[in-house]
């Protein structure tokens, strides 16, 4: 079997080597939306969609580590098995696999190259994180992502799987994107597709603003990070995949919050929630 060489390796490898623009990420997000509109029009799951198996080579943005991919109808109850922080909240309280868990596995994915930050990357990733994931916390979207793909984030990883996009939706939205990135010209079909998921698009000049805005605040937070110092991540965050097993999750929830983040005073108010509970038994 001959494969192809990635030579700019994967996703995270990618954003954090080169400076892409946001049009560009948009080329690639549509480009692998494609590979996985492939994998659930064969009725397939893939399981263990994370950054680390997103390629960058020649052929553009490929979907790798099919091992785990399996039949939707035919998926087994063999364990939780995935990187934590992509892993649908309904999945971490031991719901089957389905599309809709890779749609928000997607979401996540989508937020990290558009915001270039890791996941949870300064927090230990247990059942505390575990949690919080189920009581509705998400990575934070930078703040000047544009406002439609904020909304189009929002959806993929929405607590409830039957509110989120499917792949041939997402699929749609991000061509027609990509179209507009080479065109330069918003359609009225384009404005129609985010309409029919419920989400209220802005005037083109106001999108062509806020995808400038967002071009040079990226690059500026690059610069800064630069400067500091390079990515830290906690030493319990653990971005291979790995067998999961947590118990007694809370039912999945959408926070408030768009984009709340783990703070410290979070942390311990539910670490002491938890010593408090096994003190009682």
């Amino acid at each position: 079997m001959v494969l192809e060489f990635c030579k700019d390796g994967n996703l995270r490898n990618n954003y954090l080597r080169r400076s892409n623009n946001y049009y560009s990420k948009i080329h690639h997000l549509f480009s692998i939306s494609s590979g996985l509109l492939d994998i659930h029009n064969a009725d397939k799951v893939h399981k263990d969609f994370h950054s680390g198996n997103i390629l960058f080579g020649i052929s553009g943005s490929l979907i790798s580590d099919l091992g785990m991919c399996q039949p939707e109808k035919q998926l087994k109850k063999d364990g939780i098995y995935g990187v934590l922080p992509y892993v649908a909240p309904e999945v971490i309280r031991g719901k089957q696999y389905t599309k809709a868990s890779d749609i928000y596995s997607f979401g996540i994915m989508m937020n990290e190259y558009i915001s270039e930050e890791i996941p949870f990357n300064d927090i230990p990733h247990d059942e505390v994180l575990a949690v919080r994931i189920c009581k509705g916390i998400r990575p934070s979207i930078f703040k000047y992502t544009p406002k439609l793909l904020t909304a189009l984030i929002a959806k993929c990883w929405d607590a409830k799987p039957e509110n989120r996009p499917t792949a041939k939706e997402l699929f749609q939205i991000l061509s027609k994107w990509d179209v507009k990135a080479k065109s330069r010209l918003t359609t009225k079909e384009f404005f129609q597709i985010f309409h029919k998921l419920g989400i209220k698009t802005n005037k083109d000049s106001e999108v062509r603003s806020e995808v400038d805005e967002y071009d040079d605040k990226i690059r500026l937070n690059r610069t800064d990070k630069k400067i500091s110092s390079d990515i830290q991540t906690h030493p319990q965050a653990v971005y291979t995949s790995r067998l999961l097993n947590f118990k007694d999750l809370p039912e999945p929830i959408n926070s408030d919050c768009l984009d709340c983040q783990l703070d410290e005073s979070t942390l311990r108010e539910i670490s002491q929630e938890q010593d408090d509970e096994n003190s009682v038994e």
